[in-house]
């Protein structure tokens, strides 16, 4: 893929003695500082915001949900943390966009997707932490009591969409929108893990993690947490969804069409378990009627098999 690269900085003189102090202190950690490249002055934010809207804000739209093998940035602005640390302010943003609009220079599916995020869905999550925390946090509609993954820490684990997207997130502190709500994710409430284990997973590992902006993403939109107070539905997908989206199963041992089996995908047969485990709570819920009715066809002895596969993984080591 030929993507135009975001703006990176070389670290001045604090950024380099912070860097030396975390390597020092917190070496056992996970994650890399090796790469770091983020902005932390106004005036490098500002060449930050320049450069998304100059060279992949007329593209964005059109790829903002596209997974790629290697490719950490993508057509992604990487500008939430500037403005989340109050280096850009987002109505300058959302201005910028739409001028890059009027201007001619980008279409306006792909400024509408950007403006929305920010002016749109970013202030709807303030909306939800300020008026419902601090009870917000101990929210666990679905009672997920699993822990979190070790391989969360460290991304070795053979699926390689999740392999690729933890790489990734200790290596940059960085992953996109689709990345964490429907790879790291979507993976975490399908296997039924608390709430708040992913939520100090997100809170711990992306340069982005304010908590005001971070847990109602996570707990409520990701793992439906909050019973629908955020996201009307749990965002639940097989691994079909990872196939279409990215080129992550061409290299995968794991086949998404298969739930059962030596090479089934785990996303797959975590979904039609998931479905089944929570089959009475889904069913008052008339978005999910299309994908209970699917549930539906499956016999008897097909879902055996599958919560036997389920329950197989679910207590693998992993």
């Amino acid at each position: 893929m030929n993507v135009s690269q975001p703006a990176r900085f070389v670290p001045d003189t604090i950024t380099l003695e912070v860097i030396e102090l975390v390597n020092t202190r917190f070496r056992a950690h996970p994650g890399k500082l090796t790469t770091f490249g983020w902005p932390v002055t106004r005036p490098q934010a500002l060449v930050a915001l320049e450069a998304f809207m100059a060279c992949r804000l007329p593209l964005f739209g059109q790829y903002e949900d596209a997974m790629w093998s290697g490719e950490p940035w993508l057509y992604h602005s990487h500008l939430s943390a500037a403005m989340n640390l109050k280096l850009l302010n987002p109505r300058e943003v959302v201005l910028a966009a739409e001028n890059a609009y009027r201007a001619g220079h980008a279409p306006l599916p792909a400024v509408e997707g950007f403006i929305r995020q920010i002016l749109g869905w970013r202030e709807y999550v303030r909306g939800i932490y300020w008026t419902q925390m601090p009870d917000y946090l101990d929210r666990n509609a679905p009672n997920a009591q699993a822990p979190l993954p070790d391989f969360y820490w460290t991304g070795d684990t053979d699926m390689a969409c999740l392999k690729d997207t933890i790489t990734q997130t200790l290596e940059h502190g960085y992953a996109h929108h689709i990345q964490r709500l429907m790879v790291t994710g979507l993976y975490a409430l399908l296997l039924g893990v608390k709430p708040q284990a992913v939520h100090q997973w997100y809170l711990s590992v992306y340069v982005d993690a304010v908590e005001w902006v971070e847990l109602p993403n996570t707990l409520g939109m990701g793992q439906f947490g909050d019973g629908g107070l955020m996201a009307s539905k749990p965002y639940v997908a097989s691994g079909k969804y990872i196939q279409r989206m990215s080129n992550h199963c061409k290299g995968c041992r794991h086949d998404p069409a298969q739930s059962i089996g030596a090479t089934a995908c785990p996303y797959t047969t975590l979904y039609w378990d998931f479905l089944m485990r929570h089959e009475v709570l889904l069913k008052k819920n008339p978005r999910m009627a299309m994908q209970l009715k699917n549930l539906a066809r499956l016999d008897g002895p097909a879902r055996d098999a599958i919560q036997i596969q389920a329950n197989a993984h679910r207590h693998a080591p992993l």
